[in-house]
């Protein structure tokens, strides 16, 4: 297996990189880190990214196409600030990018912009989705039916809601509780609305309990990703503060799902957002990390790896570290 590569030039900082094979190519919707500076803290303030591009490679190990500006915040009509992690769905000919951004009141929503092309440029809603809430974006497409799941905890805000409500005083729950869980979503044939109300995709320890919110080294905390492998699916996140990558895994779409073990031990850098994806016959795992930045947390850089999957359905552990 050959290591991993970074995947942008030196002092292009980009994270959060959602992959996706369109029309045999390989695309990359990352987010596009800036030096904005405001200082360092646990709400994420100085994560203050304020447009999107979009890379495209023919290879794994070819040049990477860097497509420019896909959408800015100043054209956003209900932009407050920050845009978070994205991700991108075709359907019909279209392109949707889906994106994570603060209204005009400091609350995150979920955003959806269109294109006739996967390398943009992409034209935003004039409002968030209706029901939409936190950050982190996964688009998945099942057999023509497209979901979305979603989340973040801390500065992602999705302590402040339950049961799809904002409540008074949002905090998590206390250690022995129930961790809080990721959302999927059906969406509307438009691609532009929820179909149904954001149901939580819950995640079982090995005893069939529901991981408990004490739990660092395994609970969610944020970076969905959804993929399948042999039949099943695989549900991939960030568990935030302990920074590793983790799975679960379920016969079923809506789950629940059975955690399996890491994928990804931790890199430089606070936080560790990634994607999978099968290209060309092989899987890969993009990630980042803050090596090149010297450790900056929020100058990060993209990664690509090549994922190791053994032969009970497990996926192999990739050091972080080098």
């Amino acid at each position: 297996m050959k290591p991993s590569r970074y995947l942008v030039r030196a002092g292009t900082y980009m994270a959060d990189p959602a992959a996706h094979v369109f029309d045999g190519k390989l695309y990359l919707y990352p987010s596009h880190d800036i030096e904005s500076g405001i200082t360092e803290n646990d709400h994420g303030d100085h994560f203050d990214m304020r447009d999107y591009h979009v890379l495209s490679l023919d290879s794994i190990d070819g040049p990477v196409t860097d497509h420019g500006v896909i959408l800015d915040l100043k054209d956003i009509p209900w932009a407050g600030r920050q845009l978070w992690d994205s991700d991108c769905a075709c359907k019909n000919g279209k392109y949707y990018l889906y994106f994570s951004l603060k209204d005009k009141n400091d609350v995150f929503h979920l955003g959806v912009a269109v294109s006739d092309q996967p390398e943009g440029p992409f034209i935003p809603q004039a409002n968030p989705i209706k029901g939409s809430y936190s950050i982190d974006p996964c688009a998945f497409d099942d057999n023509g039916a497209h979901y979305l799941i979603f989340g973040g905890l801390w500065g992602g805000q999705l302590q402040r809601y339950r049961n799809n409500k904002a409540i008074e005083c949002g905090k998590e729950p206390a250690d022995h509780e129930p961790a809080l869980c990721p959302k999927i979503v059906c969406l509307s044939d438009n691609m532009l609305e929820f179909a149904e109300a954001p149901r939580d995709l819950v995640i079982l320890d090995q005893n069939g309990e529901p991981l408990k919110a004490g739990d660092h080294d395994r609970r969610f905390f944020e970076a969905s990703w959804l993929h399948q492998y042999n039949g099943k699916y695989y549900f991939s996140y960030s568990t935030g503060d302990t920074h590793f990558l983790c799975y679960a895994t379920s016969d079923t779409l809506y789950g629940p799902f059975t955690y399996r073990g890491v994928i990804l031990t931790p890199v430089v850098g606070w936080t560790t957002h990634h994607s999978i994806c099968e290209f060309k016959g092989k899987w890969y795992l993009f990630h980042h990390d803050s090596k090149p930045s010297g450790g900056r947390t929020w100058l990060r850089s993209l990664k690509v790896i090549e994922l190791e999957y053994l032969p009970d359905g497990s996926i192999k552990t990739i050091q972080g570290q080098p």
